[in-house]
């Protein structure tokens, strides 16, 4: 295992509030995801909606990953005018919210041999 070199990620589990419109909750992704064509630290932007079958998700429906080279990346995208004002139109749609930054810690797949009666096969 290794700590991928300077890269951040800045991971945010959320849940609109009820009655938020969906094509509202479309839009503001949609934005969301735009933040990466006008921020310069913000290198990527994922997202997804949960899909989990342990029901383990406390109410978050939408989980938003974004990646930065550095934690100093972060500390120039939360001030930024952009992503200010994109927080203005997120925030207050939002009934809850968690977010951490981390540093991911990569695991490479490693060559095993398997021996299947007096074959051997690499996998």
């Amino acid at each position: 295992m290794e700590e991928a070199k300077g890269l951040v990620r800045h991971l945010i589990l959320v849940k609109f509030k009820d009655g938020t419109p969906p094509a509202q909750i479309e839009q503001i992704i949609k934005n969301f995801a735009n933040l990466v064509n006008l921020i310069e630290p913000l290198k990527s932007w994922h997202m997804g909606r949960d899909v989990s079958i342990e029901n383990l998700h406390q109410g978050f429906t939408h989980v938003l990953e974004t990646t930065f080279e550095s934690i100093e990346g972060i500390a120039q995208y939360l001030p930024h005018l952009a992503h200010v004002e994109f927080s203005k139109q997120f925030v207050p749609q939002l009934e809850k919210v968690l977010v951490v930054n981390f540093k991911p810690t990569i695991v490479h797949k490693q060559n095993r041999i398997v021996l299947y009666s007096a074959d051997v096969m690499l996998i």
